[in-house]
């Protein structure tokens, strides 16, 4: 073209270079009997194709050795890229002309995260393996498990699936992660599957199901409630059976109920029992690997392995590593490949392709609904969530500014971790002057008029109490629920509950009966770390949030105490928030970064620590047109 010369190009020409792209075809090696597992072999076939053209193995090689960039193949001229095909026939002869590999390995190449293979544009399989490579999520192709004779319910639909799902993962012996949304019934699709896998002679019993402590409570009342011919036991208390005596117990138990500090501290006692089923409940409780209770739950033998979340990763990626390691041992990789592999390009180079990847690795064994999803649940109330900014009284203005001033200087002089703890703990002092100037002083002698929210609050309560309504309130300071408890109750001359982590079981079970009876208490505070999982408080259809948790999921997880299956009202959710101050700041900046929100929210506050002097200024400085007259 450069010497004067037109030339003419033929439409495929300007098309990208035909790329290689796998087809696999795969079944099980052979006809197993009982459980099977990622680790069963499975036999695989590969073809090879440039575009839409499949090519035989030999014809694969001759391409890859050409040092041109044009070939004509099935009378059609091509465009060929040589690195692509080197590199493919490169994975390809590694494993042609097909043989077997582990089903957590097809698994891996399907997905795409199987960095030595080129593209797989599709795979077919047959039997048990179909329903794995299924990408619904649900496996529509999955075999229908009835409820079960002896549940004494009905299942919704959805539930019924999940019960499906439950059952097709254990039958191929792989752990599953049952992450429905709060409220959708993770309970009782539990315990469905429990006494489905007797009647089908595949007993799941005798399991062990570890928890926290605040819903042990819950758990037996539900099994009382819909599955009365289960014998249950509690492992728990200073009385709790050791040794023989525990051997007999759970030997005579179809399931045992323990919690996390003494799955533990029991770690032997509980390692000693040949469980069928081990059953986590807010499996976020093992996120962090490396703690003792993580490593003990990990070391607990069981052919079937479920795990129940509604947060699934609630902070970093490696939280999901470490449940589906309990799971299905060894199928993400080691800790240190998971985590240079998928949480470092995922979280801090927002990597397409990686995030892609690890959804679908994690696809057949992650089954998550949403209460808001119209098909899944049609009869749920709406939940209306709405910001409710506050103003500071002068007194807070003051102790808040005071407490700025004293917590730039001293951060400015300071460096490194010491640095790091005069913030976080600063912030913590303003969230309590937010809340109320007595929470931060300890200075309980005069409550009234000193605090915009509380002010804000007692308005919203009358409200509900002339309605004839209930409401929930949370707070993450627990000594100010010890404060608000009797000033509520005096104010309003009503009976109000205190839930928090020192409340005894038995005590914090009353609660939740009282509360939810006709007639009960009206208000119902709680602690956010103690109430905000695991009961069922539908009686109420308001729930406050007195001060923010920079982690959306833990006040999700709070709010979903009344947004739930079992509530007939909508439900009003109010976030509480001091005008002009590092609440309203932090607010702004989630709403502002939409798209940076999980990655921020998700560390907590810990990321203010690093920040500067001068931004940490302008983040905390307080605006004066907040502050009452």
């Amino acid at each position: 073209m450069d010497s004067g010369f037109g030339v003419i190009l033929p439409a495929w020409w300007k098309s990208a270079a035909s790329r290689p792209s796998l087809h696999l075809t795969a079944k099980p090696a052979r006809e197993e009997e009982g459980r099977l597992g990622l680790a069963t072999l499975v036999s695989y076939d590969w073809t090879v194709a440039l575009g839409d053209k499949a090519i035989s193995p030999e014809e694969f090689e001759e391409l890859a050795s050409l040092k041109i960039p044009l070939v004509r193949m099935h009378g059609q001229w091509r465009s060929i890229d040589r690195d692509e095909i080197k590199k493919a026939l490169k994975a390809f002869t590694r494993r042609y002309p097909g043989g077997t590999m582990t089903a957590g390995e097809l698994l891996r190449i399907a997905a795409g995260a199987d960095p030595g293979s080129p593209a797989v544009s599709d795979v077919a399989a047959e039997g048990w393996l179909r329903g794995f490579l299924d990408r619904s999520g649900e496996g529509g192709t999955l075999e229908a498990v009835p409820q079960p004779a002896a549940f004494s319910g009905t299942l919704r639909p959805y539930q019924q699936r999940g019960l499906s799902w439950l059952s097709f993962l254990a039958r191929n012996g792989c752990g599953a992660c049952l992450a429905d949304d709060m409220g959708l019934g993770k309970t009782v699709q539990v315990i469905a599957y429990l006494l489905a896998e007797e009647e089908r002679g595949t007993p799941a019993t005798p399991a062990l199901l570890i928890c926290p402590m605040s819903i042990v409570g819950n758990w037996r009342r539900e099994f009382a409630r819909f599955a009365p011919g289960l014998t249950v036991a509690v492992h728990h208390g200073s009385a709790r059976a050791c040794g023989d005596a525990f051997a007999r117990q759970a030997a005579g138990s179809d399931v045992t109920i323990t919690t996390y500090p003494l799955a533990a501290r029991d770690r032997d006692l509980l390692a000693s029992v040949d469980w069928n089923c081990i059953v986590l409940d807010e499996a976020q409780n093992i996120k962090n690997p490396s703690t003792k209770q993580a490593q003990a739950v990990r070391s607990f033998k069981a052919p079937q392995r479920i795990a129940l979340t509604g947060t699934p990763v609630e902070n970093r990626l490696t939280e999901l590593w470490s449940i589906m390691e309990f799971l299905n041992p060894g199928y993400l990789g080691s800790f240190e490949s998971f985590h240079s592999g998928f949480a470092v390009p995922i979280e801090r180079y927002r990597d397409p392709a990686k995030t892609g990847h690890l959804r679908e690795l994690i696809r057949p064994f992650v089954l998550r609904r949403m209460k808001t999803d119209r098909s899944i649940i049609g009869d749920l109330p709406e939940k209306m969530e709405m910001k409710v900014f506050c103003s500071l009284t002068a007194e807070q203005a003051t102790l808040y500014e005071a407490v700025v001033q004293e917590m730039l200087e001293r951060a400015d002089e300071a460096e490194g971790i010491r640095r790091r703890g005069i913030v976080l703990g600063g912030l913590t002092r303003l969230k309590q002057i937010c809340d109320h100037p007595a929470l931060f002083l300890h200075d309980t002698a005069a409550f009234e008029g000193r605090s915009g929210k509380i002010a804000r609050l007692l308005e919203m309560l009358e409200e509900v109490l002339d309605a004839g309504e209930r409401a929930l309130i949370f707070t993450q300071f627990a000594e100010f629920g010890k404060i608000l408890e009797p000033y509520i109750r005096e104010r309003f001359g009503t009976a109000v509950l205190y839930l928090h982590g020192g409340t005894p079981r038995q005590k914090r079970d009353e609660m939740v009966q009282r509360f939810q009876q006709p007639g009960g208490p009206p208000i119902f505070l709680l602690s956010l770390k103690a109430g905000g999982t695991g009961l069922n408080l539908t009686a109420a259809n308001h729930v406050f949030h007195l001060d923010r948790w920079w982690n959306p999921a833990v006040e999700n997880q709070a709010t979903d105490r009344a947004f739930r299956i079992g509530q007939t009202r909508d439900v009003q959710v109010r976030l509480m928030i001091a005008s002009g101050t590092l609440e309203e700041q932090i607010d702004t900046l989630i709403e502002d970064k939409k798209a940076l929100a999980d990655q921020i929210v998700g560390k907590g506050e810990d990321w203010i620590g690093s920040l500067s002097t001068e931004q940490l200024r302008d983040l905390l400085t307080l605006r004066r047109d907040a502050v009452e007259d």
